[in-house]
């Protein structure tokens, strides 16, 4: 578990509202999310179609030509 420091913030009545940590904390959480979320869709196309160089040049051109 990660080890971050937090400093909470209250409102005029002395309800919790936000949370600060530090940068680096937010950073070490930033590559923590996002390496879950390139594993999850790694294993989401895990059975999809595998596609060659040239067929994927090709797909990724149309998806670009489609978007014009």
């Amino acid at each position: 578990m990660l080890n971050i420091k937090q400093m909470k913030v209250v409102d005029e009545n002395n309800e919790q509202i936000a949370v600060q940590i530090p940068v680096n904390d937010f950073a070490r959480l930033e590559e923590v999310i996002e390496n879950y979320g390139l594993a999850k869709l790694m294993d989401d196309v895990r059975n999809d179609e595998v596609l060659n160089f040239h067929e994927a040049e090709t797909f990724y051109h149309n998806l670009k030509n489609e978007s014009v």
